[in-house]
């Protein structure tokens, strides 16, 4: 049957008059198959992630010269890939095409099978040296990225600016209600809370973060997050050598956020440091503003409070806001009219976004690229955690490999039972606390989950409109860019560069 494929690299022998041919999609998913015209439309054929790339699937099939149709089954949708040719059927669906041409014989090798098969072989003969690909590895990983997708026509000035303006008519033009899922729970602390219930609490629930509850005032007062953890932590550390657990035990949330006030005011000077006011949007705020609010004010989430006519004094909490779900409901919107944003299809490594390194970038003095090393300190992890204000680090080996990834969210891990009692900062690496999570914890709801699934990857050469589909998945916060192959870790791309990108900040 025409259409019998492969997912690996290489092709199997073809049939007389059938060439073999590879498919490649490039935009993530868990599971995608393949289906066209060469397989009446019926069946499917499975198709592989490449090596290195978990982002990029393919599959080699044998078909016969001619115009052939196809589209890919992402995870059980239909989709079509409009960085390769389409057109359109008799009935209007989008499909994807291909031309297969027959294979031009290579000059002088007519007659190559028969004369080896009559040729006497010489057994004796000292093996010949082998052709060692190592020489020309590196060259090959960079030009890879580039193959994986068509060349990409320069973006114009004018279709730059429209597409800009077309997600900022939508921005403008939709509200934060569209946040808000059909059907889910909010979670929301009290003051009164010990601090290792709270935490015990983010990690159960897996959450980042959480809004406080003051039930004296009836108000909600602030919000609690995995960057509160790593402070206490390493103010707590800077005390002895190791935690003690009843610090965790007596001290409420309350407290704890009445010691950080006076300790921004040490930080300041003695004039006592102004309480900042609650960071929320309303539900009739548009998208825009809770963009510019998350932005404005770096944080991850801001509570979606509503205040009733009847009892304005008391808010409802409806839901917690992120850049994610703004993402999300973008993508939703021009997912079907991708020629309406043709800056999305430009390849990431051509726009001015994200973190790169020097070698990437040219540039020596801009910002830097965080990463660890193996065995880095815990200590060093949350310091530079706290220092460069990002969510997560990198984790690479000598070679500059991407080996799995701190983020702040594993911090919160230690929160539960007697972890943070027993670990000395200064002497347990990252690699052993990340270990230390996945033995004790398995794979609950906050936990850690093993690198595989927490890491989430891109190449360069991979479109805007790919980035952005996997940054608007729940909990993706960043992709890291790495070179394909070698894994070697070339940039990060967070949301917030996305949206600094988009809306021209």
């Amino acid at each position: 049957m025409f259409g019998e494929g492969t997912g690996g690299g290489a092709a199997p022998a073809s049939p007389p008059g059938l060439v073999p041919t590879r498919f490649v999609w490039t935009h993530g998913g868990r599971r995608v198959h393949l289906c066209g015209s060469f397989t009446r439309w019926q069946d499917t054929m499975p198709m592989s992630p490449m090596e290195g790339l978990p982002s990029v699937f393919q599959v080699v099939c044998t078909l016969p010269p001619g115009y052939h149709q196809y589209k890919f089954i992402v995870d059980g949708e239909w989709r079509h890939d409009d960085q390769q040719s389409v057109m359109s059927d008799a009935l209007g669906n989008v499909n994807n095409w291909i031309l297969v041409k027959e294979p031009e014989p290579l000059p002088g090798v007519e007659g190559l099978g028969q004369l080896g098969a009559s040729m006497d072989v010489d057994h004796d003969m000292p093996p010949q040296p082998s052709l060692r690909l190592d020489d020309h590895h590196h060259q090959v990983q960079h030009h890879m990225q580039a193959a994986l997708l068509p060349e990409v026509p320069a973006l114009s000035e004018v279709d730059a600016a429209a597409s800009r303006q077309r997600i900022a008519d939508f921005l403008l033009r939709y509200t934060a209600y569209e946040l808000l899922p059909e059907s889910g729970k909010v979670v929301a602390l009290d003051v009164t809370l010990p601090v290792k219930q709270a935490f015990h609490a983010l990690y159960e629930q897996g959450l980042p973060a959480a809004p406080l509850w003051d039930s004296d005032r009836q108000q909600f007062v602030g919000m609690l997050s995995a960057a509160d953890f790593i402070t206490i932590l390493k103010q707590l550390g800077s005390h002895g050598a190791q935690l003690a657990e009843e610090d965790f035990d007596t001290h409420t949330i309350a407290a704890w956020k009445e010691e950080k006030l006076q300790l921004a005011t040490q930080m300041d000077g003695s004039r006592m440091s102004p309480r900042r006011s609650l960071l929320y949007v309303g539900p009739d705020d548009s998208l825009r503003q809770v963009a510019d609010r998350l932005l404005e004010h770096e944080v991850a989430m801001v509570p979606v409070l509503h205040f009733p006519p009847h009892n304005g004094s008391v808010p409802q909490l409806l839901h917690l806001a992120s850049l994610s779900g703004v993402l999300k409901c973008l993508h939703r919107h021009f997912r079907n009219v991708p020629g309406s944003l043709p800056l999305l299809s430009q390849p990431i490594g051509a726009l001015p976004l994200g973190t790169w390194i020097p070698e990437i970038t040219g540039d020596t003095n801009g910002r830097q690229l965080a990463v660890l090393r193996p065995n880095a300190t815990l200590s060093e992890a949350l310091s530079l955690l706290l220092q460069t204000g990002v969510s997560s680090l990198p984790i690479v080996d000598e070679h500059g490999s991407l080996v799995d990834v701190y983020s702040r969210s594993d911090i919160t891990a230690l929160a539960r039972d007697r972890s943070y009692a027993h670990l000395q900062l200064d002497v347990v690496t990252v690699t052993q606390a990340l270990q230390l999570g996945a033995q004790d914890w398995g794979n609950g709801p906050g936990g850690p989950t093993g690198a595989s699934n927490r890491l989430h990857m891109c190449v360069r050469s991979e479109t805007l409109r790919s980035v952005i589909e996997r940054l608007a998945h729940p909990g993706v916060r960043r992709l890291i860019c790495i070179e394909a192959g070698s894994k070697r870790v070339e940039g990060i791309i967070s949301l917030r560069d996305v949206f600094n990108f988009l809306l021209g900040l």
